[in-house]
């Protein structure tokens, strides 16, 4: 592929279905649609467990997209249809234009939720990083929301500015962390996380001699402070886990571990861009046995 060509920006995309098991085995079959500003996630779940899931770039209809993220989950799955799955909800910034959802919920809720299942009961706080806002929630042991704050809606400092920064120096956006330690001295941050503002003064670095990795060391640094800067204000206690694409940087995670003074949780399996989607369908599966009580 000519260079010119390559998206540096994108995150891997697929589906995935769990080899041992069988949904016609299942009592309760669920599914949570996560539709965000930059991807959308569909998890599909029997009796509160991982059965089949897809992720896909969000497009610029978020009913197109919900619809284009749950046929791709379901083709994992070539003998299910969306008529046997008895409950699903909607969530994330496109939740209520889920045209096949029973219900939307916030995003907030369903990561605080899907964080318990990925990590366990241990968790107490959650970073999500989206596309374009960062929030920070608390939870207890059941994965129920007490107290979050949210950013403004800005690309700076969250997923999207990596991107930007990402498809700037041309680092395919999976190498971007791991590049950024490949300096003799960490680099003064960037001056702003904005990406704008960002951009022109990565352009100025790279003219003055900076090599790329230093480039992207200096502005994984201005990305955790400002992350660093933000969480505190909801009483960070641990364990502390990140859910969203910033989990996979560890350019910006080891980074933000050093501003808080502890290790951020990381023992999961499960991508951590499903968190959302996965809240969602264990919030489905409540909702169903509720109904039937």
């Amino acid at each position: 592929m000519a260079e010119k060509e390559m998206e540096y920006w994108r995150w891997d995309e697929g589906n995935w279905k769990d080899p041992e098991k069988d949904w016609k085995d299942a009592a309760i079959i669920t599914a949570g649609v996560d539709v965000g500003s930059v991807s959308s996630q569909a998890v599909i779940m029997t009796d509160g467990e991982l059965f089949a899931y897809a992720n896909t770039r969000s497009g610029y209809n978020s009913r197109e997209s919900a619809k284009n993220v749950m046929n791709m989950a379901l083709e994992a799955v070539p003998d299910l249809k969306l008529e046997n799955i008895q409950f699903t909800v909607g969530t994330g910034y496109g939740r209520v234009r889920v045209p096949f959802a029973n219900k939307a919920i916030t995003e907030i809720a369903c990561h605080a939720r899907g964080a318990n299942y990925m990590y366990g009961p241990t968790v107490r706080t959650v970073l999500d990083m989206g596309g374009q806002d960062l929030k920070a929630i608390r939870c207890d042991e059941r994965g129920k929301v007490l107290n979050f704050l949210m950013n403004e809606k800005c690309a700076a400092g969250t997923g999207r500015g990596v991107e930007v920064m990402a498809d700037l120096l041309k680092v395919p956006i999976q190498k971007v962390g791991e590049l950024s330690f490949q300096v003799e001295e960490e680099p003064p941050p960037v001056s702003t996380t904005c990406v704008v503002f960002a951009k022109t003064e990565a352009l100025g670095l790279l003219k003055g001699g900076w090599p790329t990795s230093k480039v992207l060391a200096a502005y994984c640094s201005a990305m955790a402070h400002r992350i660093f800067s933000q969480v505190k204000a909801v009483d960070v206690e641990q364990d502390f886990v990140i859910t969203g694409g910033i989990a996979k940087n560890p350019g910006i995670v080891n980074r933000l571990e050093k501003e808080l003074g502890f290790e951020i949780f990381r023992n999961t399996t499960v991508d951590t861009q499903l968190a959302g989607a996965i809240g969602a369908a264990l919030f489905g599966k409540a909702l169903y046995e509720k109904s039937k009580k």
